[in-house]
């Protein structure tokens, strides 16, 4: 009796936990909305969505944060590209090729890499990336989409290696052994049958990673340029919505037409890293059905 009674009072905390995050989740958004919406009132969605000038401060103010989602889109992608591949094959070495030894140094240097400040990372780019980018492309300025979306790679990749690696080493050997006897290689082994078991865990891992690189300030307010314009090539200057948010909001007088945008675009940011989640989990679901039925 006294052990059912324990039992209850653990899943009731629990559960009070769960509704309480949740809870604070569904006021945020809440007040994202009410802060956000009444820039409606001065311009419409269409303008606001689409449109490529944003001049908060001119006469009249023009609101639109077109170039700021292009911006942060291909920020993300970008890093995206250099990250996971990086991030997972970095994972399957320690996990699989290294020697004990050098995974028991390497991985704890990794994972030490995830806690680095951002704004660390950002003066890094700031004071050796840009000036390389500059010289060795010869382009007038190294603060640009190139520079923002390697940092973001940088600051990614521990947190994609560090979780990948843990699902591909909880891998049942049984699985593995099974590999061998049948003939496979350990590459055809990794590839075919190791990788596919922990597809799920590394998709975790790539969602974790990218959800950061998403909503990441102070990197893209340091390296990115700051030019709501959007880009041309690689090496324009950008303007991901967090940073304009980060630059902008101290300025923008309380209940100003400024201040709602900023909060509206707050609010399209939620929307865009809410659909990037469901859309990863989506992929996530799809990509373990498919590795339990190669299994």
């Amino acid at each position: 009796m006294k052990q059912q009674t324990i039992e209850k009072t653990v899943k009731w905390c629990f559960m009070g936990i769960a509704l309480f995050s949740i809870t604070v989740l569904f006021l945020i958004m809440l007040f994202l909305v009410f802060e956000g919406l009444p820039i409606l009132n001065h311009v419409s969605f269409k303008e606001f969505v689409f449109g490529i000038y944003w001049y908060p401060t001119s006469d009249p103010a023009d609101f639109g944060i077109f170039a700021l989602i292009v911006a942060s889109f291909l920020v993300t992608l970008l890093s995206g590209v250099v990250a996971i591949p990086l991030g997972v094959m970095t994972a399957v070495y320690l996990a699989e090729i290294a020697s004990t030894r050098t995974a028991e140094i390497v991985k704890p240097l990794v994972e030490l890499m995830a806690s680095m400040p951002s704004v660390v990372i950002g003066f890094f780019g700031m004071v050796v990336v840009a000036p390389f980018i500059r010289k060795t492309f010869g382009i007038p300025v190294g603060l640009n989409l190139f520079n923002a979306s390697l940092m973001l790679a940088f600051m990614s990749i521990p947190t994609i290696c560090s979780i990948s690696e843990d699902a591909i080493f909880s891998v049942p050997q049984a699985l593995k052994e099974a590999s061998f006897a049948l003939g496979a290689t350990h590459l055809e082994t990794i590839v075919r049958v190791i990788v596919p078991a922990s597809i799920s865990g590394i998709c975790t891992a790539v969602i974790l990673g990218m959800s950061r690189a998403i909503g990441e300030t102070m990197v893209v307010l340091m390296v990115a340029g700051g030019a709501a314009m959007v880009p041309g090539s690689l090496f324009d200057p950008v303007r991901p919505m967090p940073a304009s948010i980060a630059a902008e909001m101290a300025e923008a007088p309380f209940g100003s037409e400024h201040y709602h945008a900023l909060f509206a675009t707050g609010l399209v940011l939620f929307a865009f890293t809410f659909v990037f989640n469901l859309v990863a989990d989506y992929i996530s679901h799809r990509f373990r059905q498919t590795g339990e039925a190669s299994l």
